[in-house]
């Protein structure tokens, strides 16, 4: 995702993006939710890394699928899915 369409998602300006990313600005606080939403992330995986209570495979799926193109993560949902009705 560039700069302009992540700030596009989040409504901010590609500036305050690159200011965020440079440390130079303060106000990522503020968005930090709205951050991690159009992330598809949770708030405590964006401040600390935190997966909640995923171990093992679960935890190695659960970084795979997020390094996934969106088209891939449909694709690794609808298999998972198949499977689970097996």
């Amino acid at each position: 995702m560039t700069q302009d369409e992540f700030a596009a998602k989040l409504n901010v300006s590609r500036s305050a993006i690159a200011q965020w990313e440079t440390d130079r600005a303060g106000q990522v606080r503020e968005n930090m939710e709205k951050i991690a939403k159009v992330l598809n992330t949770s708030l405590g995986y964006l401040v600390s890394g935190e997966t909640g209570s995923l171990m093992g495979d679960e935890l190695a799926l659960m970084r795979l699928y997020r390094a996934c193109s969106a088209e891939d993560r449909r694709m690794l949902l609808l298999t998972a899915r198949r499977l689970a009705r097996s």
